[in-house]
């Protein structure tokens, strides 16, 4: 998944109670219910190990023309491809 744009100026602009307006009008979201954070657990990272990778020049640069966050890119379609593997079997 490629990385969100930076926040624009006019949005970082917005005052406590502009973004609570805005919260409260947006469908998707929601309340955290009371409690939430005291229950809550961190996520589990799994952990990357790095290698060297030999790989075409085109799909590299494939990749690349998407912007930082190549290599994540390319370890989603990898992961992707693994995961349907071991649906088949």
């Amino acid at each position: 998944m490629p990385a969100a744009d930076p926040l624009s100026p006019a949005f970082k602009a917005l005052d406590d109670a502009e973004i609570e307006r805005r919260a409260a009008a947006d469908p998707d979201a929601g309340l955290i219910p009371p409690g939430f954070w005291n229950e809550a657990l961190p996520a589990s990272v799994e952990t990357k190990e790095q290698i060297t990778l030999r790989l075409d020049a085109d799909v590299l640069r494939h990749f690349r023309s998407a912007g930082k966050g190549y290599q994540s890119r390319i370890n989603a379609v990898l992961k992707s491809y693994v995961r349907a593997q071991e649906k088949r079997r």
